[in-house]
């Protein structure tokens, strides 16, 4: 029961995988994952998970730059496209570690259990070696497992995405059409599709919140916002400072979902396709294009606060009571691991920082 738990807690933590991530290439930004938080810098990223037993289970790596190697992935829009699909695999690559932490830490308790019943005596000794053994073969089962999720659940997300946010929302619109005639118009019918789609979000990320192990993954990205923001701020990354500020950020995935969710109402009006499946194909198409639109406008928003675009992500800073709430100590003090962890290795790269 313990690793269906583990299963359908990383399941709906990638579902919410763009709504958890946030920053840039130039930013330092990161993301919450299961019991952990994963922060980035501009060369660098690092992951730190809270075990059951208290242990922060950590890792780090350097991270090559696109941008740097291929000026054409910095030109407006093209970049949102290219730094979304980065971040969401290093997204899923955290997530997977995460999961990893907890599914072996679940195997290791099953073999300890195991090893106590065969052991002889009132007091349950075993053989070290025997121990040892136990625990590699439940590192390498988890591996396993870890491996056989991701490939299943790559499928199920896409599926979900394309049936839950495209097909249902232009279904419901076309049914609304057939009822009335008159809410086939581009304009109405194209609001009718959006709305629907907001309402499935919104239901999503709320439903989703009542499960108290998402719940607490919540909580982890109200972590890394507040040490994110004390980063930015110059403050030092000590709990006690880190817990003084807000959980909400500019530039949080959620408010990028949002400016998605309001963009793509305009770009699908633009389409001139009166079919079904023809407006279907078109949604999945613009995608992209929706997605670097969104990017700037969430870019520029967070550096000019007092601006119009900056009252589009209004909506996505909203969202954040939901997407975030007040971390414990425990978990503000993962936040900071992984930024130490990540701005370490950020020096040794000789990497510069640009802070929004």
């Amino acid at each position: 029961m313990r690793l269906l738990r583990n299963y359908l807690r990383f399941l709906a933590a990638v579902q919410l995988l763009p709504a958890l991530e946030g920053g840039e290439e130039t930013l330092v930004g990161g993301q919450a994952v299961l019991e952990g938080v994963i922060m980035r810098s501009p060369h660098a990223w690092a992951i730190a998970c809270r075990k059951p037993s208290g242990e922060v289970v950590t890792m780090s790596e350097p991270l090559e730059r696109p941008s740097e190697k291929h000026k054409w992935m910095s030109w407006p829009i093209v970049r949102g496209v290219m730094t979304l699909g980065y971040a969401m695999n290093l997204g899923y690559r955290a997530l997977r570690f995460s999961a990893n932490v907890a599914i072996e830490d679940v195997m290791k308790n099953e073999a300890g259990t195991a090893a106590d019943k065969r052991a002889p005596g009132a007091g349950g000794n075993v053989d070290q070696a025997d121990d040892s053994s136990a625990k590699a073969q439940a590192r390498e089962k988890a591996a396993t497992l870890s491996n056989w999720l991701a490939a299943v659940n790559i499928v199920i997300s896409l599926g979900f995405f394309i049936f839950m946010y495209k097909y249902i929302p232009l279904l419901a619109a076309t049914e609304l059409k057939k009822i009335d005639p008159a809410l086939g118009g581009r304009i109405i019918f194209n609001l009718i599709d959006g709305g629907v789609r907001l309402v499935l979000f919104l239901l999503f990320i709320w439903g989703v919140s009542l499960w108290k192990d998402i719940r607490r993954v919540y909580e982890y990205h109200g972590a890394e916002h507040k040490t994110v923001f004390a980063f930015e701020n110059g403050d030092p990354l000590e709990t006690a400072t880190v817990q003084k500020y807000s959980t909400y950020h500019p530039r949080c995935g959620t408010s990028f979902l949002m400016t998605v969710m309001l963009i793509s109402i305009g770009f699908y009006m633009l389409v001139p396709f009166t079919t079904f499946w023809a407006r279907f194909a078109s949604r999945i198409v613009l995608l992209p294009v929706i997605a670097g639109v969104s990017y700037e406008i969430i870019r520029f928003a967070a550096r000019h606060r007092g601006s119009l675009f900056a009252l589009m992500t209004a909506p996505g800073l909203w969202l954040q009571r939901i997407t975030t709430q007040p971390p414990t100590d425990e978990q503000a003090q993962c936040a900071i691991v992984a930024l130490d962890h990540a701005m370490s290795l950020e020096k040794e790269r000789g990497g510069e920082l640009v802070i929004a």
